[in-house]
């Protein structure tokens, strides 16, 4: 990219770079063996300084990724959603669409509850957008694609990981192919802008650590007390400064060491270790730790269309949680840790094996 995807500035700054690494959305078939180019895939980060856009640089891979299961701690957020919107009063009208998201999940059945009818092509009173946008390569359009789908008087309700989280948490590895942008309110204020909307109304989630979800009008609305403090604490933390930013490229690398010596140091003490999460974000975090089927046999994934898979650039097999069970590992890396909660329950002979700490994570100060 030679100009910036959302305000076609020229200002970009590398702030993370893992260069070549496997496409996170091509899982191949287990007995097929590792290909070089399964691994020759650039993946950078940079920052615009002018919008402050975080995105992907440059992206090379056609998407292929198998549909996955939505987690229970998505759908419980999602409801969680619904519920303080129609409490602040923002679910006004009849009509809904939604611009869904490629991973899956749909909040329309919720606002159906409550009345609504879908307008697939048309405008509607109340646009939904959850993770969706940051699959658009064009960022530019895409505000702009929402902005003509909300009617005069309506609202875009948009949901996102937000950039803040991904930095103070050290989550280097949101960055994957085919996710173009990563937001923070800051940035996603000057992209509404351009489209001729507002941000009017901000909420938070501990969804992945922190995601936030915003309520976007036409013209210009003052923003309320969440929004402003939101905005307030990004311009503390300088999150339109790429050296802050550049803190992800530090943590990839002490991450990807810190879970080679937990798993090594486990496999030397005579200790069996599987992962469970076939996830996109694993990719770059099992390529980086040059992780194989030696040190982690296999990864349990509940999405029957990865099962019989591997990890992208690697030979580690993917599996069906059953198989989990049946080989009954001394340690389980779980690389989704949201859904600790889900897999603990589901799987109680597992119980105090589960491994959501074996990377080490960036720490903050001052912030939150």
């Amino acid at each position: 990219m030679n100009s910036c995807r959302g305000c076609l500035g020229s200002a970009l700054h590398t702030v993370l770079d893992l260069g070549r690494v496997p496409a996170a959305d091509y899982f191949p078939p287990a007995e097929t063996p590792v290909a070089q180019e399964e691994s020759s895939h650039p993946l950078r980060m940079d920052l615009c300084t002018r919008c402050g856009l975080a995105q992907l640089a440059e992206d090379d891979t056609e998407t292929e990724e198998p549909r996955g299961i939505e987690p229970l701690a998505l759908r419980e957020q999602a409801a969680d959603a619904v519920a303080r919107v129609t409490r602040a009063g923002w679910l006004r009208g009849a009509t809904v669409r939604e611009f869904g998201s490629p991973h899956g999940g749909t909040w329309l059945p919720l606002l159906h509850e409550r009345g609504f009818r879908t307008a697939d092509r048309d405008s509607a009173e109340v646009v939904l957008d959850c993770f969706g946008i940051m699959h658009d390569a064009d960022q530019r359009e895409a505000f702009r694609l929402r902005a003509a789908a909300t009617a005069p008087g309506g609202v875009l309700l948009l949901q996102f990981h937000s950039l803040l989280t991904i930095v103070e948490q050290g989550q280097w590895n949101s960055l994957r192919h085919g996710h173009f942008a990563y937001y923070s309110l800051t940035a996603l204020r000057a992209l509404l802008a351009d489209a001729g909307m507002s941000i009017a109304a901000s909420w938070e989630f501990d969804l992945y650590g922190g995601t936030v979800l915003v309520a976007a009008v036409h013209g210009d609305a003052e923003p309320d007390p969440c929004t402003r403090e939101i905005l307030s604490r990004e311009q503390r933390f300088g999150i339109t400064d790429p050296k802050v930013i550049a803190r992800l490229d530090r943590e990839a690398r002490d991450q990807a060491a810190a879970l080679r010596h937990r798993i090594e140091s486990a496999r030397a003490a005579g200790r069996t270790v599987n992962a469970y999460g076939a996830s996109s974000r694993a990719v770059a975090l099992f390529s980086l730790a040059e992780l194989d089927r030696r040190l982690v046999p296999a990864v349990a994934d509940a999405a029957p269309a990865k099962q019989g898979r591997r990890m992208p650039g690697s030979d580690i097999v993917i599996v069906a949680p059953e198989a989990l069970l049946f080989a009954d590992p001394d340690d389980v890396v779980l690389t989704l840790p949201d859904i600790l909660g889900e897999v603990s329950r589901s799987y109680p002979r597992l119980a105090g094996r589960w491994r959501t700490d074996w990377t080490r994570r960036a720490t903050v100060s001052g912030h939150r």
